[in-house]
């Protein structure tokens, strides 16, 4: 007599093989939908376990798994509670993070508590986060100390100074840059003692302004390439009249184009997150494997709506995207570029 076990298993693998009858005609595929970026490797693979990891080096600390939760949010009532949760992410699964944007702090302590989260985090890689507008008022009104105390305060690792040029044209409000971003930053790096990185708003960066920065003593680079969530566009969304200015929210560059143009250049020892227009674990997967240098994989709006639900949200929803990049490891080899 079979066993109630066995009579459940019995009774489970007859339903689903009758679903795959009845889905077998709705799951056609042709080799026009092939994702050709990667060879399938299926001899080599084991199912990644719960506890698997995947070390990598930034910022003098080994991450378990080459993720970045890029910055987002700052100065807003949600900020605290978002801010908790992906901290708290980042310090249970050896993640790093960068803050969203730091600037109330330079004129008052008054939402600090957004942005202090380093108890959640434990000695993980965080960054604050600075535009380079305000960068350039404060070297030219000779309060750069502002920002060291800043960066103090928030007990960051470091700072990553974001460039939006662009952002700011479009923006009614916007700030105007006076000197050159570049020239922003050779200043500001020679009163410094703490990693700084540069990274773009949604439009990437071009080979001239990559090579720039190679050449600056820069702790690295984040993309912010085009793809993504553009602040350009954002702003146009808010501002009246842009039928003249609509056009410059086509231009930027890609992720993939961006590594293309750093595999060319000689970097030295910096360090890079890829982000901007990461829609899946295969775009990051992908670029991660190209890129020749170190680097993570950035991602911010994946990991913002399910952390402004709740941390049981956005911790189920790391679980399902660490084994989906554990399995691409396992399983797929990137083609090289013709």
């Amino acid at each position: 007599m079979e066993t109630r076990k066995n009579l459940s298993h019995s009774a489970e693998l007859a339903e689903r093989k009758s679903s795959h009858i009845e889905l077998a005609s709705l799951s056609q595929t042709s080799g026009d939908g092939i994702d050709s970026r990667f060879d399938y490797e299926p001899l080599f693979f084991s199912h990644p376990s719960s506890t698997e990891k995947w070390p990598t080096e930034f910022l003098s600390r080994t991450l378990d798994y080459p993720l970045w939760i890029s910055s987002m949010t700052g100065g807003t009532e949600k900020a605290a509670f978002i801010n908790k949760n992906l901290s708290t992410l980042a310090g249970k699964y050896k993640l790093g993070m960068g803050l969203g944007s730091c600037r109330p702090l330079l004129e008052t302590d008054a939402r600090l508590s957004e942005f202090t989260v380093r108890k959640f985090m434990g000695d993980q890689p965080l960054l604050a986060n600075l535009g380079i507008a305000q960068v350039e008022e404060c070297i030219l009104s000779s309060k750069t100390s502002l920002i060291h105390e800043m960066v103090k305060k928030t007990e960051a690792s470091g700072l990553m100074i974001h460039l939006n040029p662009l952002q700011e044209w479009l923006q009614p409000e916007g700030d105007r840059f006076t000197i050159s971003p570049l020239e922003t930053i050779k200043r500001f790096l020679d009163d410094v003692s703490y990693p700084v990185l540069v990274k773009e708003v949604g439009q990437g960066l071009g080979p001239k302004s990559l090579k720039a920065l190679l050449s600056l003593p820069l702790h690295g680079i984040e993309f912010g390439a085009y793809g993504g969530t553009n602040f350009t566009k954002l702003e146009s969304l808010r501002a009246r009249d842009t039928q003249v200015k609509e056009p410059f929210i086509h231009v930027g560059h890609t992720a993939h184009e961006m590594v293309g143009v750093l595999n060319a250049l000689p970097v030295g020892k910096k360090e890079f997150i890829i982000s901007g227009g990461i829609k899946n674990v295969l775009d990051g997967y992908e670029l991660k494997m190209k890129l020749k240098s170190p680097a993570l994989i950035g991602m911010a709006s994946p990991f913002l709506h399910p952390a402004m639900e709740s941390f049981e949200a956005l911790e189920n929803y790391f679980l399902n995207l660490r084994e989906a990049l554990l399995t691409a490891r396992g399983l797929l080899s990137v083609k090289e570029d013709k």
